[in-house]
């Protein structure tokens, strides 16, 4: 498991300039890695540890994304590199800019804007149209130690697996801030497993608005930064994730989660309790990635939306 965010470094700076990229810029970083500019085609990204795939199985995944006629282009790998043990990946850059600031960066505005909410249902159902495939069933999502969907046939019962292994790695953390946590951990396994099948189609499982970028009319161009819980499943696990996710640290962040979660439960056809479910399944999942003693936003964040939680 990663415990820290990836910074730019100026050793990778001059790594970059030196390998024929004199126009190398820092362009992001989080929990897998760190993000580099190298002109106008092309980036870097510099992992912090192993994919939790091998990059094989990655470039499989990108292609049966690539596969089908999306409105917005997805990631493609180019080459790959390993200087002093650390993976290096080179992929195409995808064009516009992005839909938003990471909401722990820039405080996002009170209402979100339709544009906003448009591109965003757009981008949902350009995913949800992306037939799941065993690529995409053989991921492991980060933290995990094997693939979502090993030993299971139905998303919900693999979604279910994970939420007992994810919260066995530090119960006792999540246990001091959570009441009742094991009440709600049983709840919410027996909700998933009580789910009827589902469609399977690719999930990204971190729609942020760093991760969708737009054209100047606003109309979704690119989705990036697959990987961190990117796998095959219930569209309408994107679907609930994206809506908890978008605004995670602005001082509205409660009334966002709600009003997207309203909208995609109406444009899309998902039932609210499903989104609830996922919801916290999502946090029961993830609260431990970026830092493992409890100290860091997402690890508050998660807490927060397991106590007003109904499960």
């Amino acid at each position: 498991m990663v415990d820290y965010r990836q910074g730019h470094t100026a050793d990778w700076l001059e790594y970059f300039a030196h390998g024929g990229y004199p126009a190398v810029q820092p362009l992001a970083a989080g929990v897998e890695g760190a993000v580099y500019s190298l002109g106008e085609e092309m980036i870097a990204k510099v992992w912090s540890g192993r994919p939790p795939a091998d990059l094989d199985l990655i470039r499989q995944v990108y292609a049966d994304i690539a596969r089908h006629q999306l409105p917005f282009a997805t990631p493609e790998i180019l080459k790959i590199e390993e200087p002093n043990g650390v993976l290096v990946t080179y992929e195409r850059k995808l064009t516009g800019s992005p839909l938003g600031s990471d909401s722990a960066v820039e405080q996002p505005q009170r209402d979100v804007a339709p544009a906003e909410v448009d591109a965003i249902l757009s981008v949902l159902s350009g995913l949800a149209a992306v037939p799941g495939t065993e690529a995409m069933r053989s991921l492991t999502i980060q933290g995990d130690d094997r693939p979502l969907w090993l030993n299971h046939k139905r998303f919900p019962d693999a979604l279910a697996a994970l939420v007992e292994r994810a919260t066995g790695r530090h119960r006792g953390l999540l246990a001091a801030h959570v009441p009742d946590l094991s009440a709600k951990i049983v709840r919410t396994v027996e909700a998933l497993r009580a789910r009827p099948d589902t469609p399977v189609t690719v999930i990204h499982g971190d729609l942020v608005p760093p991760n969708v970028h737009v054209d100047d009319a606003g109309r979704p161009t690119a989705v990036l930064d697959f990987g961190f819980f990117t796998t095959a499943g219930d569209p309408a696990f994107e679907a609930a994730v994206t809506a908890a996710i978008w605004d995670m640290y602005g001082p509205h962040a409660d009334e966002h989660v709600a009003t997207l979660t309203n909208v995609f439960a109406t444009e899309l056809r998902y039932a609210p309790e499903t989104l609830a479910l996922y919801q916290a399944a999502y946090a029961l999942s993830t609260y431990d990635l970026f830092a493992s003693d409890g100290t860091d936003g997402h690890f508050r964040w998660c807490v927060a939306l397991l106590n007003r939680s109904s499960f």
